[in-house]
């Protein structure tokens, strides 16, 4: 039999994973875990998403044993989608940047939320949530693993979470940049570059103060009244 080559293994594997992008597998992002793969670098048991299913699947393209999902990595379990208490939100956008396929809609104190159908219920934005706002609700019932997702929705997940990822490299590129010299505007490197990390300074200090009032109106207004 031809051996086929490393691309096209690459490419097979990772079109057997679930594109949720939730990292339990310790990679980046499936492509990562699946390069991972392709490469013998890493055990085809590591993605809980794609449970025992999963595993079958990257065992019949690699020829490698199946294998008990790794627990280290978790457990596999009903598909759940992020809802946000949009009474506690605070519109810090923490959420919104760490959502790998833009489920997550809003603006600089305004209110959040999440747009359940591409949802791919990751969790990545609940630990950034500075007030605790994010749940999870199961929505596939006692499904797991490829029972609870399918292709169409995994092709999805991996669009979307291309153009995220185009997206944030191109802005951090721009912000990245610095003004070309001209003869018509000389560079000065020391008055250039304090004039521009001192408006950065100050958002982020802006940012900081904006998360730590709106933290102690949330800690008040939770606390129990005497």
């Amino acid at each position: 039999m031809k051996p086929i080559s490393l691309n096209t293994l690459f490419d097979r594997i990772n079109s057997a994973l679930p594109q949720t992008q939730c990292t339990r597998c310790d990679y980046a992002d499936c492509a990562a875990y699946a390069q991972a793969i392709a490469l013998n670098e890493a055990a085809i048991n590591q993605c809980p998403p794609g449970g025992a299913e999963g595993i079958g699947r990257l065992s019949d393209i690699t020829g490698l044993p199946v294998q008990p999902l790794n627990p280290l990595n978790g457990l596999e379990r009903p598909r759940a989608v992020a809802v946000i208490d949009e009474a506690w939100c605070i519109g810090c956008t923490l959420c919104i940047q760490a959502c790998p396929v833009d489920a997550i809609v809003g603006s600089n104190k305004m209110m959040h939320t999440v747009i359940e159908p591409v949802c791919t219920g990751c969790e990545l934005c609940v630990p950034v949530c500075p007030v605790d706002c994010i749940n999870l609700e199961i929505v596939t019932g006692t499904r797991t693993g490829w029972n609870a997702w399918s292709g169409p929705q995994a092709h999805t997940a991996r669009t979307r979470y291309e153009i995220h990822s185009y997206r944030s490299s191109q802005d951090q590129r721009k912000d990245g940049e610095m003004p070309e010299k001209t003869a018509e505007t000389p560079l000065n490197p020391t008055s250039e570059l304090s004039v521009q990390a001192q408006p950065d300074a100050d958002e982020a200090g802006r940012k900081r103060a904006v998360i730590t009032a709106a933290l102690e109106r949330s800690r008040a207004q939770r606390a129990p009244k005497a």
